[in-house]
């Protein structure tokens, strides 16, 4: 199994508001410049909300969601301390309750 960190938020805040995609695209940059295979993904509606063990964080989003993923804590807390508002955890996947922990929902 792998543990698996995640910043989550509403897609209007993440997708809208904040300026995600230019800083993905300088990480990928960065990655690629140091020969790092990327460890993260933006997943739309991501399925592993639905989790049990989730039901706190997904009470909090109250719209259709957005999560980056990543096998990296350090970049989660990074993003964390960038976005501000954003929820934050970790799963291990895959499992009975996330068997696919980058899927989405629909």
């Amino acid at each position: 199994m792998t543990t698996y960190y995640f910043a989550i938020a509403s897609q209007d805040f993440l997708l809208k508001e904040e300026p995600v995609e230019e800083m993905l695209r300088e990480r990928i940059n960065h990655y690629k410049s140091v020969d790092k295979v990327i460890d993260f993904w933006l997943i739309v509606n991501p399925i592993f909300i639905n989790a049990p063990e989730m039901s706190m964080i997904k009470k909090q989003l109250n719209k259709p969601s957005v999560a980056i993923i990543s096998q990296n804590p350090v970049f989660i807390t990074w993003l964390k301390l960038r976005l501000g508002f954003v929820s934050t955890g970790n799963f291990c996947a895959p499992s009975t309750t996330i068997p696919d922990p980058l899927g989405q929902i629909g």
